[in-house]
């Protein structure tokens, strides 16, 4: 069982967490289409070839009350693990910004200290401020 969420965690359980994992980087924040069986063109077979594209489609796949089959329509594919770390960034710069120090920021944030300490020195690009 994977960690991902949504149409990610299927694609991970079908062809593997590195093939969702590409797809959360390619395509993560949009919305897509999957047809029901992969083909030649598609950005999914471009993105991982066509076998296990077309793993991921008959994967998804659904039958339709006409028994024919469908593939996913309009689905927004989660950012994965680029929203996580986002989030933790996030929390990260809340801390500094109340005054915690790099070390209680990591703990909060969940990050590595020199993370922090790289986050602070992109704020501090030693210009100051004109405004």
């Amino acid at each position: 069982m994977s960690t991902l969420q949504g149409i990610l965690a299927d694609i991970a359980d079908i062809a593997g967490i590195d093939a969702a994992y590409e797809v959360a980087r390619s395509h993560g924040g949009t919305r897509v289409s999957i047809p029901p069986r992969a083909v030649q063109g598609h950005w999914l077979t471009e993105l991982l070839g066509f076998e296990t594209a077309d793993k991921i489609c008959q994967g998804l796949a659904t039958l339709d009350p006409d028994g024919k089959l469908r593939g996913v329509q309009n689905e927004i594919i989660p950012r994965g693990p680029a929203a996580i770390l986002t989030a933790a960034r996030r929390r990260a710069q809340e801390a500094l910004d109340e005054g915690k120090s790099a070390r209680e920021a990591a703990r909060i944030a969940g990050l590595h200290e020199r993370t922090i300490w790289r986050m602070k020195a992109k704020e501090d690009d030693g210009q100051g401020s004109l405004f």
